[in-house]
């Protein structure tokens, strides 16, 4: 009989729901299985996932963290524009407005900054030398040269200036942290999958005589390599389980220094942490999994 031949066959016969959770059972059962055979292995699998999880979860975090201090730094940052005699800041205010990435504009009359200047030091009775003074305020720091540039085209600005030197540095800081989170979620990768590898082919080993037996009997090969799957999806999983609770002390810490610093916590950081912790894991854990088998066994 052809293959297509089976294929419309099998279309036409009614799926038993039962026999199939019964062939889930009997995964599940063979997953519960393995992990008894690794034995006390399973303890040093698990807690040394849990590290290398809490080192990612601690670094993410602290990412987080770090980057809203950068943007709230950088939102403070703003271009002083100086404008030239005669100009009207309210008509140049409403063209600004019109660049991409400018968020807010204040105009400070020449006449408020000499009496601010006249209060702080001791001037002689002089005219007012100050021109009118906008400030702008862009949407993030990576923008501010793109909008200073903008602006000093403009033949109404007799002079401008921001803190270009703060600017590099929060946009390097910013750089920075992006690179070290990409570089510790690759190293947990490798990690976890030179683990768990190292792990199901363990276990591989002391049940290779039983799987060439099922083989034999033409056993399905994702019934063949479903459990060991699940059992590195299940390491991941009950390693994010027990990092959780040592990174909580960790988010409290972060979260009393942004109280200290008077700057919000990043909104949903703890949540987002957890997700891509427990996401990851269980991935890398599956996919460590799969290549052992794909290695060692050729289904």
């Amino acid at each position: 009989m052809s293959n297509s031949l089976k294929s419309s066959v099998k279309k036409h016969i009614p799926k038993d729901w039962l026999s199939e959770i019964r062939v889930l059972y009997r995964l599940g059962i063979e997953t519960f299985n393995d992990i008894i055979r690794t034995g006390w292995v399973n303890v040093v699998i698990i807690t040394t996932m849990a590290a290398i999880l809490l080192i990612f979860g601690a670094c993410f975090r602290t990412a987080l963290s770090i980057s809203t201090f950068s943007k709230e730094i950088g939102n403070a940052l703003e271009i002083s524009v100086y404008l030239k005699n005669n100009v009207d800041p309210v008509e140049l205010k409403h063209e600004i407005e019109k660049f991409d990435h400018v968020v807010d504009i204040e105009i400070i009359p020449k006449a408020d900054s000499w009496t601010k200047l006249k209060t702080e030091m001791s001037l002689p009775n002089i005219d007012n030398p100050l021109p009118d003074t906008l400030h702008v305020k862009v949407d993030n720091p990576e923008n501010l040269q793109s909008v200073f540039d903008n602006i000093k085209s403009h033949t109404s600005v007799e002079d401008m200036s921001y803190a270009k030197d703060l600017a590099a540095k929060i946009e390097l800081v910013n750089h920075v942290v992006k690179t070290i989170t990409i570089i510790v979620i690759g190293i947990m990768a490798l990690l976890t999958i030179t683990i768990i590898n190292n792990t199901i082919q363990l276990v591989i080993q002391s049940r290779k005589e039983e799987i060439e037996i099922m083989r034999l009997m033409g056993v399905s090969n994702w019934y063949i390599r479903f459990p060991f799957i699940m059992q590195g999806a299940l390491y991941g999983f009950v390693g994010s389980l027990l990092a959780i609770f040592p990174l909580g002390y960790i988010q409290n810490a972060l979260n009393n220094m942004h109280k200290f610093f008077m700057i919000p916590s990043p909104p949903g950081a703890q949540q987002l942490v957890i997700f891509v912790m427990f996401t990851m894991s269980i991935l890398f854990g599956a996919v460590g999994s799969f290549w052992c088998i794909k290695k060692h066994l050729q289904v």
